[in-house]
């Protein structure tokens, strides 16, 4: 079972999980079929109303059909952004041509959104377009680059990708091939590709149910798809972190009869000595709530509790397929929060791997816990900085929804440097406050140096509250945290289907992707930053 899990993974990403089923065409032949999407755009004005216009790959087709296309779109409705005409038999290459409505023509950045509308009303119609030609079974969609073709195969990679391996082969949908069309910028559609490869890939593993991956099939998953793509992995065991110390991750597994993990990845896009970027995820790969057990309707997608886990996997592969010139570590505690006899309970202290001791208040909060060690163990690699991915409070989903990965920060250009990704992605985050405020709420306590802060009616600031927990394992180091609660799951309104999200995989690694960048010039602006803050703090005390 655990092979046909990770099988796709091992795919070319332009043919993620390619499964065909052969249909006949109209015309009675076995023939591939093959579908193309092209999109327009429509214009409102005060003075001339609806006005609609072709991209130049539509355009260009037009003049192929001699024009029947054109005529067919005037005599249809204007497709709005994400809607979809299909037309057929226009001519012998296609047996179907989708034709995507792409919103107004004269978008880009938009300070007040932040988001670079042009991009992502292109993933919107990739996706759309691709996603009506594999309801009618194309083997191979060819897709036009709007303009943009690393952000047009983001959107139709996504949009066709299914969660469908538990299904009966012969009612799975078909997975198409994914080719550009009209546009000679292949380099920009292979780096598309490969981040959709790897959002589909947390998508994956995020959706596979629980009973089938458990924290040991989890790091086995790992292992098959990272080492074939030249990352590192080792599978720590339960001893070896009684070795380390890490009480606060062992407590968290207590209750399970499955045996942690602690998973670490190493890639090395550059020389071995230059400091690494460390990437901890939360690997809770079911989470009831232990002995504070959750109620039915919040245990419906505790599955995908290990998503920060799953993007950690996901980036660390795209990194190599992208040979980014950077370091990373990817450091994952695996295990399951459930409530067994030995499991923790409320009101139990325990003593960190720095020493620190955390008075458990709820069980439910074990994420924090296991996340705690890691964040400690990190310090261990000088890490350049520490990225921490995970879904810790449900309270971001009432303040942010899915709009945004909530994000907290001891560092300004590093959080700047996340926001520019998330512009350019389409999946934004959102930085919250990092106070003392918070931290107090954390550390006045008698009994112990933390507590995880149980949620009681009256209580407000939890999502703060769960980063200053944080920052108190924090070695002296830059550090960014990403809360993804809001957005580990997909309602099916946009690109992706309605399941698990994979986000925000593609953020990541665009955002170390621009860090890569960025440290070839002469000055690394975090260092930069980090000079700065030391001098403001030197100079703050000399007086």
């Amino acid at each position: 079972m655990l092979t046909k899990i990770t099988s796709f993974l091992l795919k070319n990403p332009a043919s993620l999980w390619n499964r065909h089923v052969r249909h006949l065409n109209c015309a009675g032949d076995s023939n591939e079929f093959t579908g193309l999407v092209l999109g327009m755009y429509s214009n409102f004005t005060e003075n001339h109303g609806l006005q609609t216009s072709f991209t130049d790959s539509l355009t260009n087709y037009d003049k192929i059909t001699e024009g029947r296309i054109g005529e067919l779109l005037r005599l249809s409705p204007t497709p709005h952004i994400g809607e979809v005409r299909v037309f057929y038999g226009l001519e012998p290459r296609f047996s179907a041509v989708a034709v995507v409505g792409l919103g107004e023509e004269c978008v880009g950045y938009n300070d007040l959104e932040e988001l670079d509308e042009w991009k992502e009303a292109i993933r919107v119609g990739a996706s759309a377009g691709a996603r009506a030609l594999q309801e009618l079974h194309m083997r191979a969609i060819f897709v036009e680059s709007f303009g943009h073709a690393e952000s047009s195969a983001e959107g139709s990679a996504l949009g066709v990708w299914i969660y469908q391996e538990l299904k009966n082969p012969s009612q799975q949908k078909t997975m198409p091939r994914l080719e550009l069309y009209n546009d000679c910028d292949y380099t920009g559609w292979q780096i598309g590709l490969q981040k959709a490869a790897a959002q589909n890939l947390a998508r994956q593993l995020a959706e596979t149910p629980a009973n089938l991956l458990t924290p040991i099939a989890f790091a086995q998953a790992a292992v098959e798809v990272l080492c074939k793509a030249g990352v590192s992995v080792e599978v720590k065991v339960r001893n070896w972190s009684k070795i380390m110390n890490m009480e606060a991750f062992l407590m968290a597994a207590r209750g399970s009869c499955e045996p942690p993990i602690f998973l670490e990845t190493s890639y090395y896009g550059c020389d071995p000595d230059v400091a690494p970027i460390v990437l901890v995820g939360k690997g809770t790969t079911f989470d009831s709530g232990g002995l504070c057990l959750k109620t039915c309707p919040d245990l419906k997608h505790m599955r995908g509790e290990m998503s920060g886990a799953a993007v950690v996997v996901a980036v660390c592969r795209a990194a190599s397929a992208l040979q980014l010139p950077i370091n990373i570590r990817g450091l994952i505690p695996l295990y399951e929060n459930l409530p067994g006899s030995c499991a923790m309970k409320p009101g139990d202290i325990i003593r960190a791997r720095n020493g620190k001791s955390i008075l458990i208040e709820t069980t439910d909060f074990d994420g924090r816990m296991a996340l705690a060690d890691a964040l400690v163990y990190s310090g261990v690699y000088n890490p350049k900085f520490i990225l921490d991915i995970g879904s810790l409070s449900r309270e971001i989903i009432n303040l942010l929804g899915s709009g945004a990965t909530g994000a907290f920060s001891n560092n300004d250009s590093l959080f700047e440097n996340m926001r520019i990704a998330g512009m350019h992605t389409g999946d934004r985050v959102w930085r919250l406050p990092l106070w003392d405020h918070y931290t107090e709420k954390v550390t006045a306590q008698p009994f112990s140096d933390v507590q995880d802060y149980l949620l009681h009616k009256e209580t407000t600031g939890v999502t703060c509250a769960v980063a200053a927990f944080l920052k108190q394992f924090i070695p002296h180091v830059d550090w960014i945290h990403l809360d993804t609660s809001g957005t580990n799951i997909s309602t099916g309104e946009d690109y992706i289907r309605k399941g698990m999200s994979g986000r925000p995989t593609r953020t990541v690694v665009e955002f170390l992707a621009q860090l890569a960048c960025i440290n070839k010039g002469s000055e690394d602006p975090l260092e930069k930053d980090s000079n700065q803050q030391c001098f403001s703090q030197r100079k703050g005390s000399s007086k």
